[in-house]
């Protein structure tokens, strides 16, 4: 007897056997950070770092004392790219500063109880913004977005600041901030924050102020930078770095708890793929590749 194969079933038989030789998306390569240098310790608790990429410099934030101390102590320092000191207090006169962010000629830095902007080209404050109630305040991380628009996060009494167009106010406000730390604007009209609370990294929609959760599990979460790719670093002040991809699955990086070794508000360096840690008591910044 003649077998006759239908023109359908025939089509049928040639996308099954397609199918099977459709090869399986691979994961991406875990990522890996390898130590490249180190700062000396003439640092004093370095709390934040930010890389300027128009002057290749590093501007260091240092508490030096305790971090809510109105003490007059706190200042801000100079790098290069390849971890040398170049000015150690290029910025004085501040208390325990700590977030930075940089936006047009200015460098944006909280310090207890306000934000200071400081001029570039001379490492002058010219303004300061003082918050709500200065005597309840502990603004801690900056960040700006890509219209000028900065935003500071109060992070002991649930307070998101927002300053635009040289007006200063609270946009949101409640113990549902979950003691927010952290900032990023990430350029889609929404800020990533870190909960310090909750150990997780929300996003927050700047104009509905509607928030989800991007990844969690991160204990205290303290800087969120971007790698330009849609992914994030994030740490947590204890010692530990994440790394956190657009759908929230995180990796863990550094750990350097055992070490007594702390991982501030960070920074990272595209263009030469150096995530830059500050230690906190470690009083230095230490940089690493990532691979």
């Amino acid at each position: 007897m003649k077998l006759t194969v239908l023109p359908v079933a025939m089509a049928l038989l040639t996308c099954a056997c397609v199918a099977l030789h459709v090869p399986a998306t691979a994961k991406p390569k875990p990522k890996k950070l390898v130590k490249v240098w180190e700062s000396d310790t003439t640092l004093r608790v370095p709390e934040s770092v930010l890389y300027d990429a128009g002057t290749e410099a590093i501007y260091v934030a240092n508490i030096d004392g305790k971090a809510d101390a109105l003490d007059g102590n706190g200042f801000i320092s100079k790098m290069t790219l390849d971890g040398k000191i170049t000015n150690l207090r290029w910025a004085t006169g501040l208390n325990a500063p700590k977030g930075m962010a940089i936006h047009g000629n200015f460098l944006y830095v909280t310090d207890v109880y306000r934000l200071v902007q400081i001029n570039l080209a001379t490492g002058q404050a010219e303004k300061t913004y003082d918050a709500v109630d200065p005597k309840n305040a502990f603004l801690n991380d900056v960040t700006a977005d890509r219209n000028g628009n900065v935003y500071v996060t109060d992070s002991r009494f649930d307070k998101i600041y927002r300053l635009a167009n040289d007006k200063w106010d609270v946009l949101m406000s409640g113990e549902h901030l979950n003691k927010p730390n952290g900032i990023l604007a990430d350029g889609k009209n929404r800020l990533l924050i870190g909960a310090t609370k909750l150990g997780a990294v929300r996003a927050v929609n700047v104009e509905t102020k509607t928030m989800t959760t991007l990844a969690d599990g991160m204990a205290a979460t303290d800087g969120i930078v971007s790698d330009g790719k849609d992914n994030y670093f994030v740490s947590d002040w204890n010692g530990q770095v994440f790394f956190v991809n657009a759908m929230g699955e995180k990796q863990s990086l550094l750990d350097t708890r055992t070490e007594k070794l702390n991982a501030a508000d960070i920074d990272y360096v595209r263009k030469a793929k150096l995530l830059l840690v500050p230690t906190f008591f470690g009083n230095k910044v230490v940089a690493y590749r990532v691979e």
